[in-house]
């Protein structure tokens, strides 16, 4: 298993407020895949790529309005944070850590 992999519980700081969600990791080589499972639901990771413990992807959502999330994180130990891009809205940012 890969140092990346897992599943973090994480919460994002939003123009909407704080939203908790839990993103799943699961990589192979120097891609992953995965979900972010929030309260607006359940969002696939597209293009999701590692790069030793840097990982990088986006995300389409379509509720309360279609976006294109781009996000990018840093894993270490069991702890997760990073930033997503939502559009018009600026940058959120997010922290996690993995589930044991």
């Amino acid at each position: 298993m890969a140092s990346v992999d897992g599943a973090y519980d994480c919460v994002a700081k939003t123009p909407m407020g704080d939203q908790n969600g839990v993103l799943t990791v699961i990589s192979s080589g120097d891609s992953f895949h995965g979900t972010f499972a929030g309260m607006m639901g359940s969002l696939d990771v597209a293009e999701g790529k590692v790069d030793g413990n840097k990982l990088s992807w986006k995300m389409n959502m379509t509720l309360p309005m279609p976006m294109t999330l781009e996000c990018e994180a840093e894993v270490s130990g069991d702890s997760i944070t990073g930033t997503m891009q939502l559009g018009a809205f600026g940058a959120a940012g997010f922290s996690g850590t993995r589930r044991g």
